[in-house]
C-alpha cells in the first residue's frame, strides 16, 4: 500500500468517527439527557490486535 493510499484509509476512518461522534453527541443534548454547563467527554482508541490504546479526555460547554 502506498503511502497516499494509507493516508486516506485513516482520514476516511477519521473522518467517520467525527462525524458519527458529533452526531451521537447533538442527539442526547437536544434530547435533554444531559444536565449542566459542559459535557465530560471521553474517547478510547483501542486498535484489534495490538496494544493501542489511546484515551483522550475533554469537556464540550453546552448550550
Amino acid at each position: 500500500m502506498s503511502e497516499d493510499a494509507f493516508n486516506m484509509s485513516i482520514r476516511k476512518f477519521l473522518k467517520e468517527v467525527g462525524v458519527t461522534s458529533q452526531r451521537k453527541i447533538e442527539e442526547m443534548v437536544r434530547g435533554g439527557q444531559v444536565a449542566g454547563k459542559k459535557l465530560k467527554l471521553r474517547m478510547t482508541l483501542t486498535a484489534e490486535g495490538t496494544g493501542l490504546t489511546h484515551v483522550v479526555d475533554g469537556e464540550i460547554d453546552l448550550p
